[in-house]
Protein backbone atom coordinates (compact mmCIF):
# COMPACT_ATOMS: atom_id res chain seq x y z
CA UNK A 1 0.00 0.00 0.00
CA UNK A 2 1.32 3.50 -0.87
CA UNK A 3 2.44 5.74 1.97
CA UNK A 4 -0.24 8.44 1.34
CA UNK A 5 -3.02 5.85 1.41
CA UNK A 6 -1.63 4.17 4.51
CA UNK A 7 -1.33 7.58 6.20
CA UNK A 8 -5.00 8.31 5.53
CA UNK A 9 -6.28 4.81 6.24
CA UNK A 10 -3.81 3.19 8.65
CA UNK A 11 -6.22 0.40 9.50
CA UNK A 12 -5.88 -0.89 5.91
CA UNK A 13 -2.07 -1.09 5.90
CA UNK A 14 0.16 -4.15 6.30
CA UNK A 15 0.98 -3.12 9.82
CA UNK A 16 -2.58 -2.17 10.63
CA UNK A 17 -3.80 -2.25 14.16
CA UNK A 18 -7.19 -3.60 15.13
CA UNK A 19 -9.78 -1.87 12.86
CA UNK A 20 -12.62 -2.47 15.31
CA UNK A 21 -12.31 0.91 17.13
CA UNK A 22 -12.56 2.71 13.77
CA UNK A 23 -15.52 0.61 12.72
CA UNK A 24 -17.17 1.25 16.07
CA UNK A 25 -16.79 5.00 15.57
CA UNK A 26 -18.34 4.74 12.12
CA UNK A 27 -21.27 2.73 13.48
CA UNK A 28 -21.83 5.22 16.28
CA UNK A 29 -21.71 8.16 13.88
CA UNK A 30 -24.13 6.49 11.49
CA UNK A 31 -26.61 5.67 14.26
CA UNK A 32 -26.38 9.23 15.59
CA UNK A 33 -27.16 10.63 12.15
CA UNK A 34 -30.10 8.25 11.82
CA UNK A 35 -31.49 9.36 15.18
CA UNK A 36 -31.03 13.04 14.32
CA UNK A 37 -32.75 12.64 10.94
CA UNK A 38 -35.72 10.77 12.40
CA UNK A 39 -36.09 13.20 15.30
CA UNK A 40 -36.14 16.29 13.06
CA UNK A 41 -38.56 14.78 10.59
CA UNK A 42 -40.87 13.81 13.44
CA UNK A 43 -40.60 17.27 15.02
CA UNK A 44 -41.37 18.96 11.70
CA UNK A 45 -44.39 16.75 11.13
CA UNK A 46 -45.72 17.19 14.67
CA UNK A 47 -45.39 20.96 14.40
CA UNK A 48 -46.76 21.33 10.87
CA UNK A 49 -49.09 18.42 10.09
CA UNK A 50 -52.09 20.75 9.78
CA UNK A 51 -50.06 23.22 7.72
CA UNK A 52 -49.06 20.48 5.28
CA UNK A 53 -52.70 19.45 4.92
CA UNK A 54 -53.58 23.08 4.14
CA UNK A 55 -50.71 23.33 1.66
CA UNK A 56 -51.85 20.15 -0.07
CA UNK A 57 -55.39 21.51 -0.38
CA UNK A 58 -54.05 24.77 -1.82
CA UNK A 59 -52.09 22.86 -4.47
CA UNK A 60 -55.03 20.56 -5.25
CA UNK A 61 -57.46 23.47 -5.52
CA UNK A 62 -55.15 25.32 -7.89
CA UNK A 63 -54.73 22.21 -10.06
CA UNK A 64 -58.47 21.55 -10.15
CA UNK A 65 -59.03 25.10 -11.41
CA UNK A 66 -56.38 24.91 -14.10
CA UNK A 67 -53.59 26.61 -12.17
CA UNK A 68 -49.94 25.70 -11.87
CA UNK A 69 -47.19 25.60 -9.27
CA UNK A 70 -43.95 27.61 -9.40
CA UNK A 71 -41.03 26.34 -7.30
CA UNK A 72 -37.69 27.95 -6.49
CA UNK A 73 -34.72 27.97 -4.10
CA UNK A 74 -30.93 28.22 -3.99
CA UNK A 75 -28.25 25.53 -3.75
CA UNK A 76 -29.57 22.38 -2.14
CA UNK A 77 -32.96 24.08 -1.92
CA UNK A 78 -32.87 24.44 -5.71
CA UNK A 79 -32.60 20.66 -5.86
CA UNK A 80 -35.65 20.36 -3.62
CA UNK A 81 -37.54 22.81 -5.82
CA UNK A 82 -36.65 20.76 -8.90
CA UNK A 83 -37.67 17.48 -7.26
CA UNK A 84 -40.99 18.90 -6.09
CA UNK A 85 -41.84 20.26 -9.54
CA UNK A 86 -40.96 16.92 -11.12
CA UNK A 87 -43.10 14.94 -8.66
CA UNK A 88 -46.05 17.25 -9.27
CA UNK A 89 -45.81 17.25 -13.06
CA UNK A 90 -44.89 13.58 -13.44
CA UNK A 91 -46.32 11.67 -10.45
CA UNK A 92 -44.41 8.51 -9.53
CA UNK A 93 -47.52 6.37 -9.03
CA UNK A 94 -49.78 5.07 -11.78
CA UNK A 95 -53.18 6.70 -11.94
CA UNK A 96 -52.14 9.95 -10.32
CA UNK A 97 -52.83 13.22 -12.07
CA UNK A 98 -50.00 15.40 -13.28
CA UNK A 99 -50.13 18.90 -11.79
CA UNK A 100 -48.61 21.62 -13.99
CA UNK A 101 -45.42 22.78 -12.27
CA UNK A 102 -42.50 24.94 -13.31
CA UNK A 103 -39.15 24.88 -11.51
CA UNK A 104 -37.74 28.41 -11.86
CA UNK A 105 -34.21 27.26 -11.07
CA UNK A 106 -34.06 25.30 -14.34
CA UNK A 107 -34.36 28.41 -16.49
CA UNK A 108 -30.57 28.88 -16.75
CA UNK A 109 -30.63 31.47 -19.53
CA UNK A 110 -33.18 33.55 -17.63
CA UNK A 111 -31.44 33.16 -14.27
CA UNK A 112 -28.05 34.19 -15.62
CA UNK A 113 -29.43 37.03 -17.72
CA UNK A 114 -31.38 38.57 -14.85
CA UNK A 115 -28.51 38.01 -12.41
CA UNK A 116 -26.09 39.74 -14.77
CA UNK A 117 -28.32 42.57 -15.96
CA UNK A 118 -30.49 43.31 -12.94
CA UNK A 119 -29.21 41.45 -9.89
CA UNK A 120 -29.38 37.98 -8.40
CA UNK A 121 -32.09 39.00 -5.95
CA UNK A 122 -34.50 39.40 -8.89
CA UNK A 123 -33.90 36.06 -10.67
CA UNK A 124 -37.10 34.51 -9.35
CA UNK A 125 -39.14 37.73 -9.15
CA UNK A 126 -38.88 38.29 -12.91
CA UNK A 127 -40.06 34.73 -13.57
CA UNK A 128 -42.97 35.00 -11.14
CA UNK A 129 -44.06 38.11 -13.03
CA UNK A 130 -43.67 36.35 -16.39
CA UNK A 131 -45.22 32.99 -15.55
CA UNK A 132 -47.39 33.48 -12.47
CA UNK A 133 -51.11 34.23 -12.55
CA UNK A 134 -53.71 34.74 -9.86
CA UNK A 135 -54.81 31.29 -8.72
CA UNK A 136 -51.39 29.72 -9.19
CA UNK A 137 -49.16 28.63 -6.30
CA UNK A 138 -45.62 29.82 -5.51
CA UNK A 139 -43.50 27.50 -3.34
CA UNK A 140 -40.15 28.79 -2.08
CA UNK A 141 -37.40 26.93 -0.24
CA UNK A 142 -34.87 28.61 2.07
CA UNK A 143 -33.11 26.84 4.93
CA UNK A 144 -32.71 30.18 6.73
CA UNK A 145 -36.06 31.63 5.73
CA UNK A 146 -34.15 34.75 4.74
CA UNK A 147 -32.85 34.12 1.19
CA UNK A 148 -33.32 37.47 -0.52
CA UNK A 149 -34.35 36.21 -3.93
CA UNK A 150 -36.77 33.66 -2.47
CA UNK A 151 -38.38 36.16 -0.10
CA UNK A 152 -38.68 38.75 -2.88
CA UNK A 153 -40.31 36.23 -5.22
CA UNK A 154 -42.82 35.18 -2.55
CA UNK A 155 -43.66 38.84 -1.89
CA UNK A 156 -44.24 39.41 -5.60
CA UNK A 157 -46.32 36.25 -5.87
CA UNK A 158 -48.53 37.36 -3.01
CA UNK A 159 -49.01 40.79 -4.60
CA UNK A 160 -50.06 39.15 -7.86
CA UNK A 161 -52.68 36.89 -6.28
CA UNK A 162 -50.76 33.62 -6.12
CA UNK A 163 -51.05 31.39 -3.07
CA UNK A 164 -47.73 31.24 -1.23
CA UNK A 165 -46.10 28.28 0.52
CA UNK A 166 -42.66 28.26 2.11
CA UNK A 167 -40.27 25.64 3.45
CA UNK A 168 -37.77 27.14 5.90
CA UNK A 169 -35.43 26.07 8.69
CA UNK A 170 -34.08 27.18 12.04
CA UNK A 171 -36.58 29.76 13.38
CA UNK A 172 -38.11 30.42 9.98
CA UNK A 173 -36.78 33.94 9.38
CA UNK A 174 -38.83 36.35 7.30
CA UNK A 175 -40.78 33.52 5.73
CA UNK A 176 -42.27 32.49 9.08
CA UNK A 177 -43.43 35.95 10.09
CA UNK A 178 -47.18 35.95 10.79
CA UNK A 179 -49.24 36.72 7.71
CA UNK A 180 -46.34 36.73 5.26
CA UNK A 181 -47.19 33.38 3.63
CA UNK A 182 -50.34 31.33 3.37
CA UNK A 183 -48.39 28.35 4.75
CA UNK A 184 -44.85 28.10 6.12
CA UNK A 185 -43.30 24.79 7.18
CA UNK A 186 -40.23 25.22 9.40
CA UNK A 187 -37.79 22.41 10.14
CA UNK A 188 -36.53 23.39 13.62
CA UNK A 189 -32.79 22.94 13.13
CA UNK A 190 -29.79 25.12 12.28
CA UNK A 191 -27.99 22.32 10.42
CA UNK A 192 -28.64 22.69 6.71
CA UNK A 193 -28.37 19.01 5.62
CA UNK A 194 -30.87 17.93 8.26
CA UNK A 195 -33.23 20.79 7.32
CA UNK A 196 -33.23 19.75 3.69
CA UNK A 197 -33.87 16.11 4.59
CA UNK A 198 -36.86 17.19 6.69
CA UNK A 199 -38.09 19.38 3.83
CA UNK A 200 -37.95 16.42 1.46
CA UNK A 201 -40.13 14.34 3.76
CA UNK A 202 -42.56 17.22 4.26
CA UNK A 203 -43.10 18.16 0.63
CA UNK A 204 -43.41 14.53 -0.46
CA UNK A 205 -46.17 14.14 2.12
CA UNK A 206 -47.77 17.31 0.77
CA UNK A 207 -47.70 15.92 -2.78
CA UNK A 208 -49.34 12.66 -1.69
CA UNK A 209 -52.07 14.54 0.17
CA UNK A 210 -52.63 16.84 -2.81
CA UNK A 211 -53.12 13.78 -5.03
CA UNK A 212 -55.57 12.32 -2.50
CA UNK A 213 -57.51 15.59 -2.43
CA UNK A 214 -57.75 15.63 -6.23
CA UNK A 215 -58.95 12.02 -6.27
CA UNK A 216 -61.62 12.76 -3.66
CA UNK A 217 -62.94 15.67 -5.69
CA UNK A 218 -62.84 13.62 -8.89
CA UNK A 219 -60.83 16.41 -10.48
Amino acid sequence: MSEPVEALYPFLGDGATDPEPVLADVRQSTLKKRDDVVALRRATWERHADDLVRAARIVARAAARGGKVLTFGNGGSATDARDLAADLADPPLAGQRGIPALDLTRQISTVTAVANDVGFERVFVRQVIAFGNAGDVAIGFSTSGESGNVVAALETAKERGLATIGFAGDEGGRMAEPGFLDVCVVAPSAYVPRIQEAHATAYHAMVEMAQAALAEEGA
